[in-house]
Formats: C-alpha cells, sequence, structure tokens
C-alpha cells in the first residue's frame, strides 16, 4: 500500500531510484516491502501496461483532482477502469468531511489487502495534494515499494492552486469541466478536517485559470463548474477577488456555455455581494450559489468558529436574492453541534421556513477526530436524529418549483439520467430539467415547456423550439 502524505524531507534513500529522483523537488523516496516487490519483479513489470481502479469521494475538488489522476495515468499508457475486478492497482481518492465517508474509505482499504492488491492513497485523508506525481508513486508501488510523497507545492516561496491546470484529464462528463480556482481555505472550523488536508489558502492566477477556461472550450466543454473548498476566498493571497475572476472568465466565455460557481463561505462575499449580484445576472453564469450556514444560532456559529453572524448569512441571502430574480441558494446545515439547545435548533429551523432552500443539506454532527469539536461535550446522539429527522421532513414537505409549470424555459443538455429514458439538463437557476433523450439536444441549449414539476426536479413533454 503506498501511503501518499506531504512530509518534510528525510535522509536519501539507499536506493537507486532515490538517487536518480534525488534532484527533483518533492521526489519519491521508496521503503521496500520484500516480498512484494520480488512478486512484482517476477511479472516483468512494464510501465503503462496495467490496469487501474480510481475511486473517488467528496466535493467536486476532489471530483477534479481524480479526472487528473486518470488522465495522467491513460496518457502515460495505463487503462483506467471504474471496476475493481481485474485491476493491478487501486487509487483510493478519499474525502475527510464525514465520519461515513473516512469509514468507506478504511473499508475499501481493508478489501483491497484482502485481495493482496496494491493501493495508492490520494486525496484528503492522507493529506496528498501533489496528484501531478500520480504516475511515479503507481510505478513504484506497481514495483513493490511503499512510497511517502514527499514537499508541498510552492511557488517563490509561497503557496500555488496546486496541480498545473492543463495537465491531461479525462473527465467523468466529457461536457462538464470542473477547474478548481484556489486550494485550502482561510476558516479554522472547530469541527472540520479540510484545513489538516488542504492547508492555507492558495489561489492559481487568473490568468491560469482563464487559459483553462479556454482550453476546455476549445475541447468541447459546455458548462464549467468553479470549485474549492471557499471559492468567495478566492485572490486573498494574491491580491485579487471573486469577482474579478468571475469578470474575467465572462469575457472570454462564449454563447452555448454556461458557467457555475461553486461553494463560498459567508464571511468572503459580505464586501463582494454587490459585484458577485452583477456575475450572477450575466446571461452565460447560472443563478446558482452555494452558501452554507451550518447553523442559525449564534452562539453555535461563534463555537464552530464560522466567523459569521446569522445576520450576516441573511444580509447576503437578502441582498442576493433581491438583485438576481430566480436565484437558486443551497445550504449546508449540521444537527446536533455540541452545546446546541432547543432554542438554538429552532433558530436553525426559522431560516429554513424563511429561505424555503431548493437544496438543503443536513447532516448529524460527527466528531472528527483531531479537531476541537471532538473534545466538546457532545449532545445526546438520539437528540440529534430527532432534530435531523425533523428538519429533513419539513424540507421534503414543501416545493419550490411549482410555479414553473407551463413555463417555457432556455436549458442547457449536458448529462443521461439515470432511468436511462430522460437526458439532464439545467435552466438559469440550475434546476434539474429533464428532457427526451434526443440525441440532438446534448450539449445544446434548448426551449422547453415545462410540463410536470416534482420536489426535486422539472419534467417538459417536447421542445418547441431549439
Amino acid at each position: 500500500m503506498a501511503d501518499l502524505e506531504d512530509l518534510a524531507v528525510t535522509a536519501a534513500s539507499v536506493s537507486a531510484a532515490a538517487r536518480r529522483a534525488k534532484a527533483r523537488p518533492g521526489f519519491v523516496v521508496p521503503r521496500h516491502d520484500r516480498s512484494r516487490r520480488e512478486q512484482a519483479e517476477g511479472d516483468s513489470f512494464i510501465p503503462g501496461s496495467k490496469t487501474i481502479f480510481l475511486r473517488t469521494w467528496g466535493c467536486s475538488h476532489n471530483n477534479s483532482d481524480g479526472e487528473y489522476m486518470a488522465g495522467l495515468l491513460s496518457a502515460a499508457g495505463y487503462t483506467i477502469s471504474d471496476k475493481r475486478e481485474g485491476a493491478d492497482l487501486w487509487i483510493l481518492n478519499s474525502c475527510t468531511v464525514k465520519t461515513p465517508s473516512e469509514d468507506t474509505f478504511n473499508n475499501e482499504i481493508r478489501d483491497a489487502r484482502s485481495r493482496n492488491i496494491p493501493v495508492v492513497l490520494a486525496g484528503c485523508v492522507p493529506q496528498t495534494m501533489q496528484i501531478d506525481r500520480v504516475v511515479e508513486v503507481v510505478e513504484e508501488t506497481l514495483q513493490g515499494r511503499t512510497v511517502r510523497l514527499l514537499g508541498s507545492k510552492k511557488v517563490d516561496g509561497r503557496k500555488t492552486g496546486g496541480t498545473a491546470l492543463d495537465l491531461p484529464k479525462i473527465r467523468r462528463n466529457p461536457l462538464i469541466e470542473i477547474i478548481p480556482i484556489n486550494t485550502g481555505c482561510l476558516n479554522k472550523c472547530t469541527y472540520c478536517k479540510t484545513k489538516h488536508a488542504r492547508g492555507d489558502l492558495g489561489s492559481y492566477t487568473i490568468q491560469e485559470i482563464v487559459q483553462r477556461v479556454q482550453q476546455v472550450i476549445a475541447e468541447g466543454v459546455v458548462e464549467i463548474w468553479l470549485t474549492s473548498e471557499d471559492t468567495g476566498a478566492y485572490g486573498r493571497d494574491i491580491n485579487t477577488s471573486i469577482p474579478e475572476l468571475l469578470r474575467a472568465i465572462l469575457a472570454v466565455v462564449p454563447a452555448g456555455v454556461m458557467v457555475r460557481l461553486g461553494m463560498t463561505n459567508p464571511p468572503y462575499i459580505v464586501e463582494h455581494v454587490q459585484a458577485i449580484a452583477e456575475c450572477l445576472r450575466h446571461p452565460r453564469m447560472y443563478k446558482f450559489i452555494h452558501i452554507p450556514i451550518q447553523s442559525g444560532a449564534n452562539p453555535i456559529l461563534h463555537a464552530m468558529q464560522r466567523e459569521y453572524t446569522r445576520e450576516d448569512f441573511c444580509f447576503v441571502a437578502d441582498t442576493l436574492l433581491e438583485q438576481v430574480p430566480a436565484l437558486t441558494i443551497a445550504t449546508d446545515i449540521i444537527c446536533g453541534f455540541p452545546g446546541e439547545t432547543d432554542a438554538d435548533f429552532e433558530d436553525t429551523f426559522e431560516i429554513v421556513r424563511r429561505y424555503h432552500f431548493p437544496s438543503l443539506f443536513t447532516n448529524q454532527f460527527f466528531p472528527r477526530p483531531g479537531t476541537p469539536a471532538a473534545a466538546m461535550e457532545r449532545v445526546d446522539p438520539r437528540l440529534v436524529k430527532q432534530r435531523t429527522k425533523e428538519l429533513s421532513d419539513y424540507f421534503r414537505g414543501y416545493r419550490v418549483y411549482d410555479d414553473q409549470l407551463d413555463s417555457y424555459q432556455r436549458v442547457l443538455v449536458t448529462d443521461t439520467a439515470t432511468d436511462n429514458v430522460h437526458f439532464v439538463a439545467h435552466n438559469r437557476s440550475f434546476d434539474q430539467v429533464l428532457v427526451p433523450a434526443n440525441p440532438d439536444f446534448m450539449g445544446k441549449l434548448i426551449v422547453v415547456k415545462i410540463t410536470n414539476v416534482n420536489k426535486f426536479f422539472i419534467v417538459r413533454a417536447r421542445s418547441p423550439s431549439s
């Protein structure tokens, strides 16, 4: 198993491979596993000749990392598979946000061990961000060596956004490009391990991102997702801002291509809220924004160290909803954070009643090992489950799309629905619209009449025009 971690450079390895690599920053230092190495050498290992199973958990940033790793390995000749069976090595690209995701990740490791299959661990659990070195690590691992990846991504002494954006990539959906605009964050939330995994804020330059946008559009991409651990914090480390980036991107995006902004925490868009509203009104940008509130109670937000108040969130939400017609705001809520009283939970519930979020991610509090919140006195788990159920039941009980029935809308078709009968499209508000699976529609903007609405999606019967 290859345990990839960002470590300080240690003593030079005695292996020939390490000596050859020593001149490269962040070189791989092998530690020999004799039995596996003898087995690998007996199989006459040839670089690029094996099949790699790659699985990714977590956010869109993690998914982008997985697509880059797949692209780099494919360019080196490896076969990338989404099936475990028949694979010569597994790459597990992990998420550390939630305990269930990490538990599944650990179960996968045990499964691989039981099959005697070598594993490369990547992502947030082992805190590995140097995905551009994945080919080296895979080749070392397939030769029976256990390796650790050293060093960190820095240019001129400062942290960068991470892997170069122009590397090879295999997109899970060829029409959708996920572009990480920065990595890391500025917050120190008491419940979160993302800071441990991704570190401090490191932004790509506007030029790097715009060049990537132009590149992927030339490759046929029609939908661009801008992602990071906190898009609102973009540029604070390089003297720019998220509105400046959005303006630069929208200046080069042609008709027929749509841009979606990823998650942003409230503290970092308060000062930019007017400029963000202006960008969200642009015809080639989805009227969608993900702003996690986590709790509607100020004492709990303080205990979480979220660096904003309930009033700050409402100011941002109210301003954007007023200035961007048909805006969709998605949010996250943690139920049962340590110290949450009935009154605190009611404050959170009132926020949901006020805004009727079309997209609401409700999670029970899980203590993440090594975080300050893990040492706090927990709320009775039965009460946490009850509060989570109450909030989830309320969310499932209201509908937000009924007023769109019989309307005509322009939607962008980008995917196939799980029923294999419809294609998936999105309107300007990033509402999911199911359309007939006509091959002529894929990748196109079409005008549709809404003929049916559901709690979670919209359906139309036929397209009056294209």
